[in-house]
């Protein structure tokens, strides 16, 4: 019987964008073991020259339809840092708010629709609805919670509008938050049975290990998601503005997206990173969850990012429960934004729902653009993606090429990854 196997698994399914698996082996051993991105380039940073300041989150928000909040949010840190605009207590927390809404609509999507099918044998979400359809009732009403979230803060569930330079252009009133306050703390118990549910399907993921640095953001005070400082898990914390020395971007020849690496051949970012990281600042319930996962501090399994991310979900809820009580307790004012115009240059930080992403601007007297500068969480996962098909593959090397195929398509989503949002040129 031959051992020879060629996988040519061409836009991986359930995933944003375009990326390919091509894996042959030949004697029973591993040859060529390539994650391969094949989207056409976008050049956003060659976009953003030229416009007014006030333009410029706005078209960064169009990186991705998924993380839209989260690149408007680091990109009015980078034009505020650059402009020396310091924003209100409750701008900060308005936006940290807006912040959660978007992880929660994001790992809802990824976990429920994209994740869940693999577990339960399914080819999409699609057919569960007649086989488990309470499971899928119970994402459905935590995404569209998370959905409506977005579009009360933000304007609209994507590319939001009421976010600007300085603060918010709109603000959500008493009512508003009374009633969002209300359905957060009735959905805590059905992110809780979504754990469970997942905890069930444990076994299906792969048990699948290979030690990596993780990189995320860091903050003594929170579970940084909107501010902080640059850590690793192999040791030391860095301020944003060194972003480059950490990110150590380079060219490949299978993609047209970047590849980064910091100490190791790669790394990985996102919920998993995040949790290595921040394991202590989680909430209560949050860390009952991880818990139940038996996920604790330094995981080394990249399938258990997608348990990380409901880790996140109940942690997001918890938090912004108390964001709530905050605002309602402070009163919600109708702050009015001043900008006073000037040049100046400076980089900022967020986590979105893949990880930690870094905007950094150049502004001329006038207000304008001179410079731009973007790496995408996807960006730094795309080399780690590859190392880790480079470990697993040769474990399952004997199983059916069919279960060879579906492992290594399991570990792609695993990563949750924005494909498209990490192919575009980055002008040094």
């Amino acid at each position: 019987m031959s051992t020879d196997k060629i996988i040519r698994l061409n836009h991986v399914t359930r995933v944003e964008g375009h990326g390919n698996i091509h894996i042959t082996i030949k004697d029973g051993r591993v040859g060529e073991c390539q994650w391969q991105v094949v989207e056409a380039p976008r050049f956003f940073e060659a976009m953003l020259r030229g416009r007014k300041y006030h333009e410029v989150s706005h078209i960064t928000s169009r990186i991705c339809g998924i993380c839209s909040i989260g690149h408007t949010l680091t990109s009015l840190k980078a034009t505020e840092a650059a402009m020396g605009i310091t924003i209100s207590e409750q701008t900060e927390k308005v936006r940290r708010l807006l912040m959660h809404a978007e992880n929660m609509q994001s790992h809802m999507l990824h976990v429920g629709y994209l994740v869940v099918p693999d577990l339960l044998d399914a080819p999409s979400v699609v057919p569960l609805a007649s086989t488990h359809r309470e499971e899928v009732l119970l994402i459905v009403r935590l995404h569209r919670l998370a959905n409506e979230m977005s579009d009360l803060v933000g304007g609209r569930t994507t590319h939001p509008q009421r976010p600007v330079v300085g603060g918010f252009a709109k603000w959500p009133t008493r009512e508003e938050l009374e009633v969002l306050r209300k359905r957060l703390e009735e959905s805590l118990p059905e992110a809780e049975a979504l754990a469970h549910l997942v905890k069930d399907l444990l076994g299906r993921f792969p048990q699948f290990q290979r030690e990596t640095e993780y990189i995320a953001l860091t903050h003594s005070d929170e579970y940084a998601l909107y501010d902080g400082e640059i850590a690793s898990t192999d040791g030391g914390t860095w301020p944003v503005e060194q972003y480059k020395e950490i990110t150590n971007e380079y060219c490949v020849p299978q993609s047209t997206a970047k590849f980064a690496r910091h100490k190791r051949d790669s790394y990985m970012v996102g919920a998993l990173a995040r949790l290595n990281i921040n394991y202590e600042q989680l909430s209560p319930k949050a860390r009952g969850v991880a818990e139940l996962f038996e996920l604790k501090p330094v995981n080394y399994n990249p399938f258990m990012n997608n348990t990380a991310q409901i880790v996140e979900v109940v942690h997001g809820i918890e938090d912004s429960i108390r964001l709530i009580d905050d605002l309602l307790k402070n009163g919600i004012k109708d702050e009015k934004t001043s900008v006073s115009v000037k040049a100046g240059r400076a980089a900022a930080s967020a986590e979105v729902p893949r990880g930690i992403l870094f905007h950094e601007y150049e502004y001329n007297k006038d207000g304008e653009c001179v410079w731009a500068n973007c790496v995408i969480p996807t960006n730094q996962n795309h080399a780690n993606i590859q190392e880790d098909m480079k470990a697993l593959i040769p474990q399952i090397i004997d199983h059916p090429q069919k279960e060879i195929e579906l492992a290594a398509e399991m570990l792609v989503r695993a990563y949750d990854p924005c494909i498209s949002c990490s192919a575009h040129c980055i002008f040094l």
